[in-house]
């Protein structure tokens, strides 16, 4: 009988424990735009770091509890500098995708707090790779006035313009670099400049960036002024 006693208060302390979880901070994020269509619903998220796939969960667990009455819920998270609109296919950090219970597959295994069940998948690489690439040095910016560090998710590469102190043409230079700090491509663009915009010419099909504030943007020639991705410095 003590057994019994003491098992069933040994039980009955763990329920209390379990049951006072404290519950997970919701890293901070703000809503934006908000798209709709015949078919589904698409919140842009605005995130300030490269979280994690669990973070980004518990946001688009409340971004779904917030917005309950919408049964095709889409979430498109965006990095600091990232373009609300975009002519490129993946110009965001990470997207978000609610289920239906009459459309879950057998591989969709993650579920929000409230038993959602979500497919998440992250395009952008996560922050120690970030800082990886952010910390890289090569010969060919050694000693030069560097005009920002721009991590290129999609590539897996980091875009560094700068100029030369000792250069008396004082032009940009461009070099992207991979993980192993490898020079992938490198150029010299043509600077235009159209009232306070400068533009940087990079290939002779007239595609160019811009930098303003710590954010390059890069554009296609035939891209009607939209931009394809735009970077913040240092993210």
């Amino acid at each position: 009988m003590k057994n019994f006693i003491k098992n069933t208060v040994i039980v009955c302390l763990l329920m209390s424990v379990f049951a006072c979880k404290k519950p997970q901070d919701i890293p901070h994020y703000t809503v934006s735009k908000v798209f709709k269509t015949d078919t589904a619903t698409t919140v842009n998220v605005h995130i300030a770091n490269r979280f994690t796939s669990a973070q980004l969960l518990l946001i688009a667990g409340k971004v779904k509890k917030d917005s309950a009455q919408i049964q095709n819920l889409n979430i498109s998270f965006l990095l600091p500098g990232n373009t609300e609109t975009s002519a490129g296919e993946n110009s965001y950090y990470a997207a978000a995708k609610f289920i239906n219970a009459n459309q879950v597959a057998s591989y969709d295994t993650l579920k929000d707090d409230n038993g959602n069940t979500v497919r998440l998948k992250i395009f952008g690489m996560n922050q120690q790779q970030a800082k990886h690439l952010l910390s890289l040095q090569s010969k060919e910016i050694a000693n030069k006035n560097i005009l920002g560090r721009f991590i290129d998710d999609y590539n897996h590469t980091v875009i560094i313009p700068f100029n030369d102190p000792l250069d008396q043409k004082k032009e940009i230079y461009i070099i992207e670099l991979d993980s192993a700090a490898r020079v992938v491509s490198a150029t010299v663009p043509v600077i235009v400049k159209e009232g306070n915009l400068e533009k940087w010419l990079v290939t002779q099909h007239g595609d160019y960036m811009t930098v303003k504030d710590s954010v390059l943007t890069q554009y296609a020639a035939d891209g009607l002024g939209v931009p394809f991705n735009s970077i913040k410095a240092g993210i």
